[in-house]
């Protein structure tokens, strides 16, 4: 019988993890839980993860690389900065509504504390980066205004589709999260327009 890569087993540990997190509340949820879920001894969890801080990096990292990879894509077949910061947002909003699951760990169990912070900052700067170069593109062209800081636009975006993925997990109704995309930078983009109109 061919031996299973040991990436699977890793991605089956993480896989537990959501589960177990979700059902019981990063908090409370002990590694002896995601082991059970997972179908490993306690110790094969530490064959590949430290803690379940480690464990919580882990996931936060492959939802920001799934989603830099389809925004990078998405954005070397478009032309202008307005078109890019949309690519951005739709894949944005498009990582988390894929996993319900994942969106409600990462927007509600973990902004009880500030392990978030502590996990995040690295796994965001190329996120940031991404986003503070299309800003800069339109800046140069003309086509964004040049009196807001990049910074502030940047955090100000990131914060936007934020905010709508926090108000999608807490709303009573089912909607389409990834149909906010469009709108919610068509808003955003309008007090980005250098005075006098779009161009």
């Amino acid at each position: 019988m061919a031996r299973r890569p040991e990436g699977d087993k890793r991605r089956k540990i993480l896989e537990a993890a959501v589960s177990v997190f979700a059902q019981k509340g990063y908090f409370t949820a002990r590694i002896s839980d995601i082991a059970s879920s997972a179908g490993v001894a306690d110790g094969t969890i530490y064959l590949y993860f430290k803690n379940k801080e480690d464990i919580i990096a882990s996931l936060f990292a492959q939802v920001i690389e799934i989603h830099m990879a389809r925004a990078k894509a998405e954005i070397a077949n478009v032309r202008t900065p307005r078109e890019k910061l949309l690519a951005i947002a739709r894949h944005q909003l498009t990582a988390l509504s894929e996993r319900r699951d994942v969106a409600i760990l990462f927007q509600t169990e973990l902004r009880q504390a500030t392990l978030m912070s502590r996990i995040s900052a690295k796994e965001l700067r190329g996120y940031f980066d991404l986003l503070s170069g299309v800003v800069e593109e339109g800046q140069k062209q003309g086509v964004f205004r040049r009196d807001f800081p990049r910074s502030l636009v940047v955090q100000s975006f990131f914060g936007a589709l934020d905010e709508l993925v926090t108000a999608w997990i807490l709303s009573p109704t089912h909607y389409n999260l990834v149909d906010l995309a469009e709108p919610v930078t068509e808003l955003f983009l309008g007090g980005l327009a250098p005075r006098g109109g779009k161009k």
